[in-house]
């Protein structure tokens, strides 16, 4: 069972008042309260490019309906190439994922520190996808509230290891009795494999919903 922390010094606003913005609101800290209350409340952080922490809420938001992955044959391939771990080493995965050498590299220290310390209090969970010798070549982060896991950001360096990790992630989300994979943005990457978009009402709807339930990792509605 996951540990809730202390709550947040600061409040945020309500998604819903940045109309068809994206950007919500400025400021605050990385607190675990403080991120918890953001994704309980449809928002997640990350820098804006002067530095300033933002708080973002898509108009148009991404998200995959764990009934609608699309899996090929080729990928199919790679899943049965790979094995897989839950929670092992949450640190790599997230370096992984804050590489700096990355096309539009975003997860500064600041964000590593703050999601592993979620994660020791039981909130952040992490796939890691293992080469034959023990390698790790891929992997994925998110939050995990009740039925919502709110994808951060995955990381690949073997063929289609990010999106074997997403596959095993969709599998275990399933068995689990989850049913809201929140991705954020929409993009063409995504896409291709599943990912929609719903607009910023029908996203909250799904979230109060997902809150209302359990997941895989057991979490009760508060």
């Amino acid at each position: 069972m996951p540990t809730e922390p202390p709550p947040s010094r600061f409040e945020l606003p309500s998604p819903e008042l940045a109309g068809e913005d994206d950007l919500v609101a400025t400021g605050g800290d990385l607190e675990p309260g403080t991120l918890l209350a953001a994704y309980r409340s449809g928002q997640f952080p990350m820098h804006l490019q002067d530095g300033r922490l933002g708080w973002w809420s898509p108009a148009r938001r991404g998200i995959l309906p764990l009934d609608g992955m699309r899996v090929t044959r080729s990928l199919r391939k790679s899943y049965r190439r790979y094995t897989y771990t839950i929670d092992t080493d949450p640190a790599a995965v997230l370096a992984g994922c804050a590489d700096p050498t990355r096309p539009n590299a975003w997860i500064s220290d600041d964000i590593t520190v703050a999601y592993l310390r979620l994660h020791k209090l039981g909130w952040v969970h992490s796939v890691e996808v293992w080469e034959a010798d023990s390698r790790l070549v891929g992997g994925l982060y998110g939050v995990a509230v009740g039925g919502l896991f709110a994808g951060e950001s995955m990381f690949s360096v073997a063929r289609d290891a990010s999106k074997c990790a997403l596959l095993h992630l969709v599998i275990l989300l399933q068995q689990g009795g989850a049913t809201l994979l929140d991705t954020q943005w929409a993009t063409p990457h995504l896409q291709s494999l599943g990912v929609i978009e719903v607009d910023r009402s029908e996203y909250l709807l799904k979230l109060r919903r997902a809150l209302s339930v359990p997941g895989p990792w057991g979490q009760p509605q508060r």
